[in-house]
């Protein structure tokens, strides 16, 4: 996988760094979520609600989220000098605040951003349907 830090970042190395991204908040692994969130980063549920990075990834840490399952399909991934936008389907099973979800597929589409002087690719606005 090409490193979320270099010029020139892949479509296919792209749709790589969001598994990525999805592993990271199934296994709760907040430092690698953390790198791979922008600090701007805002959540748009399928309900409407809106989560900005703290507040998402403090109910990934204390268990209010829970991804019990996030398995990507096809992830097409466009990729245009310094921005990107990925769209995919996924089946989900989640609980949240105690509240177990069946398994349900989920239309997804992200926006990430290089950024700063270590051009680091990181997601900034994920919309889930």
């Amino acid at each position: 996988m090409d490193d979320p830090h270099v010029d020139g970042m892949s479509e296919g190395a792209l749709a790589d760094l969001e598994r990525r991204r999805l592993r990271a908040l199934v296994e709760a692994d907040l430092a690698v979520a953390h790198q791979l969130h922008a600090d701007d980063f805002q959540l748009i549920t399928p309900s409407g609600d809106s989560l900005s990075k703290e507040e998402y990834l403090q109910h990934v840490a204390s268990g209010e989220i829970d991804y019990v399952v996030w398995d990507p399909e096809e992830i097409d991934a466009r990729v245009r000098d310094d921005v990107a936008c990925l769209r995919y389907r996924s089946t989900i099973k989640i609980i949240v605040g105690g509240q177990e979800f069946r398994p349900d597929r989920y239309w997804h589409t992200d926006f990430y951003e290089k950024r700063g002087e270590a051009g680091r690719w990181s997601g900034r606005r994920p919309l889930g349907s």
